[in-house]
């Protein structure tokens, strides 16, 4: 009898940490889908000239910020309480890093949504399409980085480790093409540094994902992602040409 009752005790111990794990993995799968959600609309609202679509996305970085601190408590909660070993343990981590990662881009989201409306208030430029372009690729990214996390997915997370750096080949193209449309014509210095702006802001959201992907290999298999991550941002080498008197 006492056996059993102890075999009781022990099932309901298990049962209970399971559901709060379970909990905290739902939570962050939630915050990831607003702050998907929060970047589509960021994103459309630079390519549709959507103001209302934009102010939408800035209101909408409170409730991830709260999120965020529910997922840390909760995951604290279960390090104190229930000291999590092995694959459990990474878990709990993971709901923090991944949940910290998320709030950046939020805060990235918002940043794009605000330049959005100010970009709505000037006349329309061509290359705000291939920002938006610029965007959904970044957008593509965090959802199958954010289904990776769901699934347990070790090699969905590597692939969108390995993919980073077609975001930030795109952003060096975007960037030089920016440049020259300076150059060539200065009244557009200050709309196209609005551009720039946003264009940094979708290439970190880019950065963001590819750090959640090291997170959730890490969580699923217990080994890293090689130490280098293949980058291809060449931005902060390119040579601004510019004419002597």
């Amino acid at each position: 009898m006492a056996r059993t009752r102890a075999n009781d005790m022990t099932d309901h111990t298990v049962k209970a940490f399971t559901e709060k794990l379970e909990s905290l993995a739902a939570s962050v799968a939630q915050m990831g889908g607003m702050a998907e959600a929060q970047l589509a609309d960021a994103i459309e609202a630079i390519a549709k000239r959507d103001t209302a679509l934009a102010e939408g996305a800035v209101g909408g970085d409170r409730q991830i910020d709260q999120l965020q601190q529910s997922i840390e408590d909760q995951a604290l909660k279960l390090l104190a309480l229930r000291q999590p070993m092995a694959v459990d343990l990474r878990e709990t981590l993971a709901a923090i890093k991944i949940a910290n990662e998320l709030e950046r881009i939020g805060d990235l989201a918002k940043n794009i949504a605000k330049r959005a409306i100010v970009l709505n208030r000037e006349p329309p430029i061509r290359l705000t399409q291939s920002l938006a372009r610029m965007g959904r690729q970044a957008l593509a990214q965090l959802k199958h980085v954010l289904d990776a996390y769901s699934d347990r997915d070790s090699s969905g997370a590597e692939t969108v480790w390995r993919h980073d750096g077609e975001i930030d080949e795109t952003y060096n193209s975007l960037f030089r093409e920016l440049l020259t449309y300076m150059m060539e014509d200065p009244r557009t210095i200050g709309l196209c540094t609005h551009l720039l702006f946003v264009a940094k802001n979708i290439e970190r959201t880019g950065d963001h994902a590819t750090n959640i992907a090291e997170v959730v290999y890490h969580m699923v298999s217990g080994g890293h992602l090689a130490t280098e991550r293949p980058k291809a941002d060449t931005t902060s080498e390119t040579r601004v040409p510019f004419e002597r008197e």
